[in-house]
């Protein structure tokens, strides 16, 4: 009876082993290849709602999505772990047939990815590497070690260190500056800091370029989620610490526009901002609108702008190959190691935009209306 019963619950355990590998157990999954676009679905999990950068990725994957005909399951996870956690749990067991998911932290969802394989549904990595798993099949970013150049440049361009073109610049120095990084749990911070320091570096060894904090290391420097108020925070610590002497800031390298105005508030409730203690250089990342009035009111120097509906259109791309059975068209298979794979992905171009650029980079493309360029908000 023993052996019956054992051999009886194998069967049973195989069984449902075979549902689950083959896609048709709680998840989707399975050969989709056959079926229409509105019998399929994909479930698109971003990080928050509180960067308008995400609102508008999540709405342009889902608008694409739409329009051919597939159902989305969207879900914003409030930059809570937990949450995006269990909201990609729901997902799969709903049944979605692809996952595209920017990750909160890329450490965080290995066993969501494995219940995700074990479904046979594809996953999709959205702009931030997802870490230590195989189970992320492909990913869709910018070339992020070349934002952090970008940056760096701009910073050294912003200081006239460098012209547009790259050529030396007519300023000498020495300048002071401070570093930012964004979030250590976002893999894309890495590349950012990285790019932008090794871009800054031969400046800082022939003293053309001082960080009078002595903060240079990503661990100093990073700014958890990176939130515009711990930003804040830190600039009004190092304004503190190192600037009490009657010496000023002149540029601050800064990954992200919502941590750029977290800076720049901390500079003009410091006094900044007068003809005798101008607002230092300081760059960014997103052409975010609030930053974008910035920058075309002269206080924010620079931001770097990744066109996110391209980034969009690259996701959906990728989702239905992999409904179609077929490979995803990567042109990077090299550089994105997960620390347990290096994962394929296609990575698109980025463009520094400063004052002069507004127009033809964002207006005329139509990210943004020269209205809501002047409001500062976006309509809606």
């Amino acid at each position: 009876m023993s052996r019956k019963l054992f051999a009886a619950l194998g069967g049973v355990a195989l069984a449902l082993s075979m549902v689950a590998c083959s896609g048709d157990g709680a998840g989707g999954g399975g050969d989709t290849s056959d079926k229409k676009p509105s019998e399929l679905t994909i479930g698109v999990s971003m990080p928050t709602q509180t960067s308008e950068r995400w609102i508008a990725d999540g709405n342009a994957v889902r608008e694409k999505l739409e329009a051919k005909g597939y159902k989305v399951d969207l879900q914003y996870a409030g930059d809570d772990i937990p949450t995006q956690s269990q909201q990609v749990d729901q997902m799969i067991t709903r049944g979605a047939d692809v996952l595209v998911v920017a990750a909160i932290d890329g450490t965080a969802l290995s066993g969501q990815l494995q219940a995700a394989s074990e479904a046979g549904i594809p996953v999709v990595s959205y702009d931030r590497l997802i870490l230590n798993s195989p189970h992320v099949d492909f990913y869709v970013s910018f070339d992020n070690y070349k934002v952090g150049v970008a940056q760096g440049t701009a910073l050294l361009t912003g200081l006239g260190l460098l012209n547009k073109d790259g050529s030396k610049g007519n300023a000498t120095g020495p300048f002071n500056v401070e570093i930012f990084a964004g979030s250590l749990d976002d893999n894309n911070t890495q590349y950012f800091f990285n790019g932008a320091m090794e871009t800054l570096k031969p400046f800082v060894d022939d003293k053309s370029l001082v960080v009078k904090s002595g903060q240079t290391r990503i661990e100093q420097a990073a700014i958890l989620r990176w939130q515009q108020e711990p930003a804040q925070k830190r600039m009004e610590d190092l304004l503190t610490s190192a600037y009490r002497d009657g010496t000023q800031v002149h540029g601050v390298l800064s990954p992200y526009d919502g941590i750029s105005r977290g800076i720049i508030t901390a500079l003009q409730n410091d006094g900044y901002g007068t003809s005798a203690k101008p607002v230092p250089v300081v760059t960014g990342q997103d052409a975010e609108i609030a930053s974008v009035k910035l920058i075309d009111m002269g206080v924010q120097g620079s931001t770097v702008f990744k066109d996110t509906r391209q980034l969009a259109e690259r996701a959906v791309i990728a989702a239905e190959s992999f409904l179609q059975d077929k490979t995803p068209e990567a042109n990077d298979t090299t550089t994105y190691d997960n620390k347990v794979k290096v994962v394929p992905a296609y990575l698109l171009p980025i463009q520094t935009v400063y004052k002069e650029d507004i127009k033809s980079a964002l207006v005329d493309s139509g990210y943004w209306t020269a209205e809501e360029v002047a409001a500062g908000q976006a309509k809606g």
